[in-house]
Order: structure tokens, then sequence, then C-alpha cells
């Protein structure tokens, strides 16, 4: 839940700077009980104006709310399933390790996985995606650009400063996309939607330029020649299922 006056949390900052910018003076409250989680929800709702939603995630509870996030908001979930007030539930995180063994313990309709299945990071790949296709579980890949560095080289890498590594394996790519003239952020874009688990990706746009910048890079062709261009050069694995397989 978000509360007027509440503290900041911790949890959002590295280095004293807020992980996210031009926020409201409003700050989380972690409450992932039974009841906490039907309010968020129906709070959330007010506040769209909307009956009921398409989708409700349990998202990144930190370590300390797992137990209760898995036991009491997972069964707060459920039920507003089975109510009607939302159509499927699921969970949105970076840690796949933790969401592979939920994915396997709990009834869930989809995941959100944010920045794990990318250019510069697949980790999802050996046992978060086959789990969700073994369990008929939809993917949603948020985080195509790692929080900005695939769309622009000067941006941060998850929400921090980019090392060398991140930044020199940035530019290996670029390369070979310029060498296609295909733009960085369509493959980026793009290559989660090869993988049969992924049904969606999920883009965060504040206008409607972005809007139609976003559809025309899912609309730019990316010839077979770059992926493999791309794995040749050690930049994705032998193994990874690419967009038009």
């Amino acid at each position: 839940m978000i509360r007027a006056g509440a503290p900041p949390d911790p949890d959002l900052f590295h280095n004293g700077e807020p992980f996210f910018k031009d926020n409201s003076a409003l700050n989380p409250v972690w409450d992932f009980s039974y009841v906490g989680t039907s309010r968020s929800l129906e709070e959330s709702l007010g506040r769209l104006g909307l009956g009921g939603v398409e989708i409700a995630y349990l998202h990144e509870p930190p370590d300390r709310f797992l137990r209760e996030a898995v036991e009491e908001g997972y069964r707060a979930l459920r039920d507003l399933r089975q109510a009607g007030t939302v159509r499927a539930i699921g969970v949105g995180w970076d840690r796949v390790d933790v969401m592979t063994r939920l994915v396997a313990e709990l009834d869930f309709d989809c995941i959100l996985v944010a920045g794990r299945y990318t250019l510069l990071d697949q980790s999802a790949m050996e046992r978060l995606l086959p789990a969700c296709v073994e369990r008929g579980v939809a993917v949603v890949v948020g985080g195509v650009f790692n929080s900005g560095i695939l769309a622009d080289p000067a941006a941060t890498y998850d929400y921090v400063p980019a090392q060398g590594d991140v930044r020199a394996r940035v530019h290996k790519i670029t390369e070979i996309c310029d060498r296609w003239s295909v733009p960085l952020k369509a493959v980026a874009l793009q290559f989660p939607l090869g993988h049969p688990a992924v049904a969606a990706v999920v883009l965060g746009m504040r206008t409607v330029r972005e809007l139609t910048e976003n559809l025309a890079l899912l609309d730019t062709a990316v010839p077979p020649g770059l992926w493999r261009d791309l794995q040749d050069a050690g930049l994705l694995p032998e193994t990874v299922p690419v967009p038009g397989e």
C-alpha cells in the first residue's frame, strides 16, 4: 500500500539516491497479510475507478515478508480471483530462484519477471521459464532495457550505475546491431518474445510518442543473421530461442 507520511523505504535507495525519480510524497507500506493485500487492491481499484482488473501480482515481497506473502497474500489473491475481482494472479519479481519455487508450489496464472530475460541477462532461462512451460504459467517480461542501458548506453543497469563489464557488453551488442542497421532498442524489445513461455512484454510509457515508438520497434525486422552474430560473439547462449525460429 502507499501512504502519505510513511517513512521512505531504504530498500528503494542506492547510495542515498532513490531508484524511482519524480515520485509523489507517497511511500510504500509493506503489508502482505490477507487483509492488507485485499485492502491494497481495493484502494487501487478506487483510484482507477474500476470494479476489477485483469491481473494482480504479489510484487517483490522483501525477505522479511516472504512467508506472509506466500501464506496470506497469495490466499487473498486466490479468493479475489474466485470472486471475479481479478481474472488472473501471479508474482512479479527479479528473484528467479524464489519465483521458480513459487511457480511449483502455488496456483499462479502468470508471472512478471523483471530484467532477468533480456539481451544482458538470461538467468530466467535455465529453470524458471521451463517451470512455467511445465505448469502452464504465462510469462510476462518486464525490464527489457534493464532499467535503461539497452535503450541509452548512458543510462543505469538495474537502477544503479552500470559497471565497466556491462557497458562493454552493451557496446559489443550495439556494434552488431549497427552492422545490421537495426536499432538496439528493437532487438532488446523483441528478444524475449522468441521464448515459447513468454506471452508478452510490458513497457513503461509516459507519452503517446513513446507508445508509437515502441510499436514501431516491435514492427522492425530483425534479420536471423543478427541473432546468429550475437550468439557467435558469445553475447547470447547458443541454446537461446530467438524470434523467428
